[in-house]
């Protein structure tokens, strides 16, 4: 009589269905063994932050804290802008003018006083009333042609107005009278007298004062 073929014996799983070997990661049969677990056991975690936790934050301001606005927008608290420096008082015209008649007035005085302690006139004071003129107007108005024309005719009027303070001064001690009754009462034998006197060198101490005025005035501008 035949008899059944046993089936071949099947592996046992050692310890009732436990892992063989001692891997505890061994898979059962038919099932793929799971990969055993590398690195982080916790997954990958997103890195640590570094730096600034809250993000890249603007740079604290240094200096002037409105140079980066625009021209044209306004203050931060609203209005003009702040802080606005005060326009120049060059390129006045009128005041330009005014500052080198009040020039040419204190240098003709005081060459006039020059002349008439030294009874004689000097070329560089002269030359000195017309550039004191021409720079002192120049750095208030600016290098403006009327400015500097200005300029230039009232240094020939304060040489002339210390020439006649000069014979006044002489005119004062030669006939023992006072400065101001020579200027207040005798004008007319002043002018008389500085119109006898004057030669080429008077006139020429007004080209130099006039040269001397233009010159300051480039100068100061």
């Amino acid at each position: 009589m035949s008899q059944p073929v046993q089936p071949p014996n099947q592996p046992q799983q050692p310890y009732g269905g436990q892992p063989a070997d001692g891997n505890p990661y061994a898979g059962q049969p038919g099932q793929p063994t799971p990969a055993a677990p590398t690195g982080n056991p916790y997954g990958q975690q997103p890195p640590a932050p570094t730096g600034n936790p809250y993000g890249q934050q603007p740079p604290a301001p240094t200096g002037n804290p409105f140079a980066g606005q625009q021209p044209g927008q306004s203050a931060p608290f609203g209005g003009g802008a702040p802080f606005a420096p005060a326009p120049p008082a060059r390129n006045n015209i009128l005041l330009g003018v005014l500052v080198a008649l009040g020039a040419a007035l204190v240098a003709g005085i005081l060459y006039g006083v020059i002349a008439g302690s030294i009874e004689r006139e000097v070329g560089y004071a002269a030359v000195g009333v017309g550039f004191l003129v021409g720079f002192a107007a120049s750095k208030v108005g600016g290098a403006n042609p009327a400015v500097i024309a200005a300029s230039a005719l009232f240094s020939v009027g304060a040489v002339y107005l210390g020439q006649i303070i000069g014979i006044s001064m002489v005119l004062s001690d030669l006939a023992q009278i006072p400065f101001s009754e020579v200027i207040g009462d005798h004008l007319d034998s002043v002018t008389k007298a500085w119109s006898e006197d004057s030669n080429f060198m008077t006139y020429l101490f007004f080209l130099f004062a006039a040269v001397a005025a233009v010159g300051g005035a480039k100068k100061a501008g």
